[in-house]
């Protein structure tokens, strides 16, 4: 199994139009950046390689992975159009998302228990959401929709007749072909002129074009994590989530 993780964006809904704050991937807790965080659960976990998607300070970016992942365990992938959707980075790892491997996709700017990564690692489901069924409030969070034990919809602003909803943390689990056909729908994205589009509505699209019981989830409700998008997050996540992981996952580096 490869991961690919996300980390191009600027961050502006967090900082504004600040260029000079550094990339959400490289935001510190209890000493350890969130990428360094990732990287060394990933490689604890048995996570093949890292295909690390940058944009925004890249070089910053780069080095902080190069001292955690060491010995090529990471590679990164520079997309040069981070300012647009985050479709575009999705579809600069589509090699990634090809190689034929299981794929682990995360976005980098979450702060987590690692049980969240163990859950899907170990997951009987080839394809995997996760969800918490606390959903937060407004027009921002990515619900999955569920219907008769499986992911029927998927998006920030969804509509219809579900047995449940929950809020995607931005995990997920994919075996080759379904990977492979994410690859694809980000070509449709990028190549008929849809950059702006978030990828979730690339992976929306994919859910709805397989068949029924494609996808799984696994329940995460009540794990500690947060999605640090807003400075009223990185606050929650200082105060309320990082005492709340117990020390279970990297020790902080000096």
């Amino acid at each position: 199994m490869r991961a690919i993780i996300l980390a191009a964006g600027v961050g502006r809904r967090l900082y504004g139009d600040d260029d000079t704050q550094p990339p959400k991937s490289l935001l510190r807790f209890a000493g350890t950046s969130l990428l360094r965080r990732h990287i060394e659960m990933l490689r604890d976990l048995g996570i093949d390689g890292v295909s690390l998607v940058v944009g925004y300070r890249k070089d910053e970016v780069l080095a902080e992975a190069e001292a955690a992942g060491r010995d090529g365990f990471v590679r990164g992938l520079f997309n040069p159009r981070f300012r647009e959707g985050s479709v575009v980075s999705m579809w600069t790892a589509r090699d990634a998302l090809r190689c034929g491997d299981d794929i682990l996709f995360m976005d980098a700017d979450v702060l987590y228990h690692r049980s969240l990564l163990e859950r899907l690692v170990a997951s009987l489901h080839g394809n995997c959401f996760l969800l918490d069924r606390e959903v937060g409030e407004g027009e921002d969070p990515v619900r999955l929709c569920i219907r008769g034990g499986h992911p029927v919809d998927f998006g920030k602003m969804v509509e219809g007749d579900f047995d449940l909803v929950g809020e995607w943390p931005g995990f997920m689990r994919l075996v080759p072909p379904i990977a492979g056909r994410l690859a694809d729908m980000t070509e449709t994205y990028v190549g008929g002129g849809r950059g702006a589009a978030p990828y979730e509505d690339a992976i929306r699209d994919v859910l709805h074009a397989v068949p029924p019981g494609t996808f799984g989830f696994e329940d995460i409700t009540g794990t500690p994590w947060i999605e640090i998008d807003f400075p009223e997050d990185l606050a929650r996540a200082e105060k309320v989530i990082l005492p709340r992981l117990g020390g279970v996952g990297p020790s902080p580096k000096p």
